[in-house]
């Protein structure tokens, strides 16, 4: 298989402004938000679909997905962190987590949304980093 674009961030080929990371996990703010503080969190082994994770790797992401989704709750100060899981974009399993307020939408469709100011997410995450 073919390196995703999540490897060769993983890799240190490509930038990111990364938020956390682990020796299985990194988050990090993706390029086209839906909010400010649009966090993708990525296992480093690249796998296609959540689905063929094995119960260990699964069990794993989802932990740092609620650790980190309950950070930005905190530090965003809104009352919701929306998760999506699309595995559709990039063959590599990745979470979305939104920080948003109750009501607020989140779309599927990343396609239509303005790449972010790379200033403006570096200041993201710097404020969202967790250690």
């Amino acid at each position: 298989m073919e390196d995703s674009i999540f490897t060769k961030i993983i890799n240190g080929e490509v930038p990111c402004h990364k938020i956390y990371e682990d020796e299985r996990t990194i988050a990090f703010l993706t390029i086209q938000p839906f909010a400010p503080a649009h966090t993708l969190v990525v296992p480093k082994k690249q796998v296609d679909q959540i689905w063929d994770l094995d119960d260990d790797e699964y069990q794993n992401l989802m932990q740092v997905a609620r650790k980190i989704g309950l950070h930005l709750r905190t530090v965003s100060g809104k009352d919701r962190v929306g998760m999506v899981v699309k595995g559709f974009d990039v063959p590599h399993v990745h979470v979305h987590l939104v920080p948003i307020h109750r009501g607020d939408g989140v779309s599927l469709d990343q396609n239509d949304l303005p790449l972010e100011n790379d200033e403006v997410l570096a200041a993201i995450a710097q404020e969202y980093r967790l250690s």
